[in-house]
């Protein structure tokens, strides 16, 4: 969808389609080739190679995900996204968690700043 100004908006629940089908090939055509992504408390991963490999070891381990969208907001080129992601862990259980995820993209539509507010210490808890 086109915003005005030109710039190419990703929605939420597209981004969170991608991500919780765990299909890092789809999840890597998302990003720009110099995006920079911050999950949690970890170290920035930079460039698109960084973040399909943090993706990739975050997605080790768990064995699915899937995202509630509870609000969405748009300002200019960033979106805010409020929901319960629930986890399908290892062991078979499931943990609900609330999240914010905040993106931004360029005209193209390509994502080149995301972060993720989540505390997911419950996902790899005994």
């Amino acid at each position: 969808m086109n915003q005005p100004g030109g710039i190419e908006m990703v929605s939420a629940r597209s981004v969170f389609d991608v991500v919780d089908a765990m299909d890092l090939n789809a999840v890597a055509a998302l990003f720009a080739e110099d995006a920079t992504m911050v999950f949690a408390n970890g170290e920035p991963m930079v460039g698109r190679e960084a973040v399909v490999a943090g993706n990739t070891a975050f997605m080790a381990t768990i064995k699915a995900l899937r995202h509630r969208l509870l609000n969405e907001w748009r300002v200019g080129a960033t979106t805010i996204a409020e929901t319960e992601v629930t986890y399908s862990r290892v062991d078979g259980k499931e943990v609900s968690l609330p999240a914010v995820s905040i993106w931004s993209t360029r005209e193209d539509g390509l994502i080149v700043e995301y972060r993720v507010f989540v505390d997911l210490a419950p996902v790899h808890a005994a």
